[in-house]
């Protein structure tokens, strides 16, 4: 199996690679590679967790090595999936390094087997799961697209057709596709939060106990309600919007690393080294 999670990485790698000449020499079969490459090692991922689930039968979540590799499958997938709907190909210069430094980092920590658990065999689990990696991935290219926007919008400023105004699309196409993303991660965050909600009522028998991440998530949320009713209601867009959407992601990373290491929870059982 570590020869397999190897292959992944350097399939992510090569990919980040093929979006990085890309990025330099402007060749469309630079693209291309770098798509493919970031496809062949999904696919590849997708044994791996699918291994994970059939030698537990439970979701591969069990500790943090686990659980970052879940987290990169899911991003690369859904960055794949937006790749083909949006053809924006920059964003492939920040999701593929971003997955191949996900697993890089999983790769390195503890594979020792771990001690499945009743707590984790449960639909409201799986469906939890699922959506709020989901939209932690549509948030993290939220995130990426809100740094394209003000890198162009800086460039646009500075009047001069520089490196990065050539390569970057137009500002309204980066905030169409950051809005996309934020109106996904959005739906996702709250269908993890409900299922999140029932499964703590039929682990613990209560729906909310201030437990240190719901606290988080909940700020998470509140937040990107926020973004998208500025948007809709009072016209957020183009930098607030790029500004808003880093911040919540960054919210987003405390709620996943800062609250499981620094503070005591009920979520600490899925980033045990």
């Amino acid at each position: 199996m570590n020869s397999l999670m190897n292959a992944v990485i350097g399939c992510y790698l090569l990919g980040a690679a093929g979006y990085m000449f890309f990025l330099f020499r402007q060749k469309p079969h630079w693209n291309q590679s770098g798509l493919y490459l970031m496809i062949a090692g999904f696919l590849l991922h997708t044994l791996v967790i699918g291994y994970g689930f059939v030698i537990s039968g439970q979701l591969p979540v069990h500790n943090l090595r686990e659980t970052l590799s879940f987290a990169a499958w899911i991003f690369a997938g859904l960055f794949i999936g937006f790749q083909y709907q949006f053809q924006l190909k920059i964003l492939g210069v920040l999701a593929a390094p971003l997955a191949a430094l996900t697993m890089i980092v999983a790769s390195l920590l503890s594979s020792e087997p771990v001690q499945t658990k009743t707590l984790f065999n449960s639909l409201w689990f799986f469906s939890h799961i699922i959506a709020v990696f989901l939209g932690d991935a549509a948030f993290a290219l939220a995130s990426g697209l809100g740094i394209l926007y003000l890198i162009q919008e800086r460039t646009i400023k500075k009047k001069k057709r520089g490196f990065f105004f050539k390569r970057l699309p137009s500002l309204e196409r980066i905030d169409a596709t950051g809005y996309a993303c934020i109106v996904l991660g959005f739906t996702m965050l709250t269908i993890g939060l409900i299922t999140g909600f029932a499964y703590a009522k039929s682990i613990w028998g209560r729906f909310w106990s201030w437990d240190p991440k719901e606290i988080w998530s909940g700020i998470a949320w509140l937040l990107y309600a926020a973004l998208l009713h500025g948007r809709i209601s009072m016209g957020w867009r183009g930098r607030k919007a790029a500004i808003m959407s880093i911040i919540g992601f960054a919210v987003l990373m405390f709620t996943f690393f800062g609250v499981n290491f620094m503070l005591q929870g009920h979520h600490g059982e899925f980033t045990k080294w």
